[in-house]
């Protein structure tokens, strides 16, 4: 039982001997932080439906391999378990980021933009906790990270899709780690600020304390090592938006206008 003061998590030493596997690892964070594990010696397996992509990328090291699939295939999950433990022997943390982004204001609402963000950001996790769960009970050992967003936090400008699927995704995780931590399982909650990818290219609006990918990846590692429970950067910014989130409506409403400029 892990006391008032000590980490949330166990604290990682050494990634020499871990096995890590990355879904959503063909661009942007997943791929700077498969680098970053890789280059620190851990084995990783990178998925997500880009396969050639993740190949080429893959060719380069010698611990990494490759499971590529596509996440929100319903029946997927239990045999890309399957493969990767077979890739690397077994898994010590699985890290979820697979997502989409549609940056939407109220009044451009396309339902089926929203059916699709929360089938990836949301429900293809769903089904690989379905699978994963059970899969580290099993072992009594293992970790489970999910990255949402600090877009959670509150409510963002356009942010009207993705904010709520990444608050969908706290809460789910906050209650991993309510069930799961007593039971010997790491539970990781990674909220990330706004960062320079793929993704947040067509964003036509200021992007407040904008860091790259591999700044972002900096961060996951490091908390990870430190055994934190949430993990979220950059401090300055995210501080300052939990802080804002905690503030009566008629006191947040108008920082958030002035934090973002809209």
């Amino acid at each position: 039982m892990r006391n008032l003061w000590s980490p949330l998590n166990q604290p990682i030493h050494d990634w020499r001997e871990k096995r890590v596997w990355i879904v959503g690892a063909s661009s942007g964070i997943g791929l700077a932080l498969a680098k970053a594990l890789l280059e620190a010696g851990a084995y990783v397996t990178l998925s997500a439906r880009r396969e050639a992509e993740l190949r080429e990328f893959a060719a380069q090291y010698p611990k990494a391999s490759v499971v590529a699939f596509d996440c929100i295939d319903p029946q997927i999950w239990p045999s890309v378990l399957d493969a990767t433990v077979a890739a690397m022997g077994h898994i010590d943390l699985v890290i979820l980021g697979a997502a989409r982004y549609d940056p939407t204001n109220s009044w451009e609402l396309n339902v089926e933009q929203v059916e699709k963000s929360f089938e990836l950001n949301v429900v293809s996790v769903y089904r690989a906790l379905a699978c994963l769960v059970p899969y580290f009970l099993a072992r009594q050992s293992g970790g489970i990270a999910c990255i949402a967003s600090i877009s959670a936090y509150t409510g963002l400008p356009r942010a009207l899709i993705y904010g709520a699927t990444k608050a969908a995704l706290n809460n789910l995780v906050e209650t991993l780690y309510f069930e799961l931590a007593p039971k010997g399982l790491n539970v990781y909650l990674i909220n990330p600020g706004f960062v320079e990818t793929p993704m947040t290219a067509a964003n036509d609006f200021r992007m407040p304390s904008l860091i790259s990918a591999p700044r972002a990846a900096a961060h996951i590692v490091s908390g990870l090592e430190r055994g934190q429970f949430e993990i979220n950067f950059p401090k300055g910014f995210a501080s300052a938006l939990r802080l804002v989130s905690r503030l009566p409506y008629r006191l947040r409403f108008p920082l958030l206008h002035k934090m973002t400029g809209l």
